[in-house]
């Protein structure tokens, strides 16, 4: 069979072959690839500050309708193999083939998560794949081992893998984009400073996702802080409907689910109906006015009001800073975990009079929230990749005063990355650095 020697600048594309055929010396396809480099386009705003004047920074021009497609890449490695997918006996039952496009994939995070992806772990056991790895110049190679250890894994559902730096190459057909890359803060750096730095890789993002994906793609903003990143790529992304974006604080609902477990001396699967409002940083609040015990109300099943509205709420709230104390280093699979949770549920029915939280656009919501932010609420869906927002909740004074302070939090975030959305000039007078540990 025919071999295709890689002639590719960024972008080497992938194809799963049949079990039979994995024979074939990778070596002597190796031994053949050439890869040059080319940077990431150079973000072109300036460095933010507090009150900046009107003639320092300049508005994004608007997003690019169309971008032409560039050249398709040549295959990689073992993958370079071809096959006929309508001859395989055992695929005739499968669904059509979806691209799922990951930022960050040599990242610790994407190492836990490519595999549950590939496994059908996720997305179901007749469901191929196809991953569209993004890195950066830095991490190709380590890409390259990515790409490798997925060859070596034998998933029969992995068709194609792609990996690259552009991503306008690796966005192309997206279907589904996890945004798990960001930079993290380094010493001496302020939120703000934090804040623009990431932003400006989201405002690229949304772009090329803009230009390439498919219309209906659905993103989920990991890299943090992810729901700012989330409102500054769909922003970027008109032509993409806002509300297919999503920040990821599912993390939180789960570690929320598994305190009031252990409180209430029950399994955490008797946990339901748990609500993460806000942002993903320590002002978030985690809900128990309106979450579930067995299908009691919390407050009837732990009666100690102390524990809930101080330790049990700090505990969530810098619960990744403990991690970080005993490990030496932030999450990575319980994200990943998360982040395969937030996609079954947009996939899957959720269940009767239960919900799950998710950072979504707040435009037309029905709570008083303020509307153009992307703020953490609680979401139903028909298993479709939509999601409606869950219209009986109740609220008390403790739980409004709380959602009022992460929503300050918030609208001043959006004040300071407005250079980055195209809706003014920023002016950063965040309310106090409440940056997660994971974000240090």
């Amino acid at each position: 069979m025919a071999v295709a020697e890689l002639s590719t600048p960024l972008y080497t594309r992938t194809r799963l072959v049949h079990s039979s055929q994995l024979s074939f010396s990778s070596t002597h396809l190796r031994s053949h690839r050439r890869v040059a480099f080319r940077p990431l386009p150079q973000a072109k705003n300036g460095r933010i500050s507090c009150s900046v004047a009107p003639n320092q920074v300049q508005a994004p021009a608007a997003p690019p309708q169309t971008v032409e497609p560039k050249n398709k890449a040549e295959c990689f490695g073992v993958f370079c193999l071809t096959y006929d997918l309508k001859a395989e006996e055992e695929t005739k039952s499968w669904k059509k083939l979806i691209n799922i496009a990951v930022s960050g994939a040599a990242g610790m995070i994407s190492n836990h998560l490519l595999f549950k992806l590939a496994s059908g772990e996720v997305f179901g056991p007749d469901q191929p794949i196809a991953l569209k790895l993004l890195g950066s110049e830095r991490s190709l190679q380590a890409l390259e081992g990515v790409a490798m250890e997925l060859e070596d894994s034998l998933f029969p559902l992995l068709r194609e893998v792609s990996i690259g730096i552009d991503p306008y190459e690796v966005f192309q057909d997206a279907g589904w984009a996890l945004l798990i890359g960001a930079k993290p803060r380094g010493p001496g750096m302020e939120r703000a400073g934090l804040l623009d730095l990431n932003g400006q890789i989201f405002v690229e993002q949304g772009k090329a996702l803009n230009a390439v994906a498919s219309r209906n793609v659905k993103v989920i903003v990991v890299g943090n802080p992810c729901n700012t990143n989330a409102l500054i790529c769909l922003k970027n992304a008109p032509n993409i409907p806002a509300k297919n974006f999503h920040a990821l604080t599912r993390l939180d609902e789960n570690r929320a689910k598994c305190q009031l477990a252990l409180k209430a001396g029950v399994f955490y699967d008797k946990v339901s109906n748990m609500t993460i409002w806000g942002n993903h940083s320590t002002t978030q609040v985690p809900d128990f006015l309106n979450a579930r015990i067995n299908g009691l109300p919390v407050k009837e099943v732990i009666k100690d009001k102390k524990w809930l509205e101080e330790e049990f709420t700090e505990s969530i709230q810098k619960r990744g800073g403990v991690l970080i104390q005993k490990w030496g280093r932030s999450s990575a699979a319980s994200t990943a975990v998360s982040i395969a949770d937030a996609i079954k549920s947009l996939i899957t029915p959720t269940p009767e009079g239960d919900w799950f939280s998710s950072g979504v656009y707040t435009t037309g919501n029905p709570y008083g929230i303020a509307e153009d932010i992307v703020f953490s609420m609680p979401c139903r869906s028909k298993g479709d990749g939509d999601y409606e927002l869950v219209k009986d909740i109740q609220f008390d004074d403790y739980l409004l005063k709380r959602i009022k302070k992460t929503e300050a939090e918030l609208l001043a975030e959006k004040r300071c990355v407005g250079h980055l959305t195209g809706q003014g000039i920023p002016v950063c007078d965040l309310p106090e650095d409440t940056m997660l540990p994971g974000e240090m």
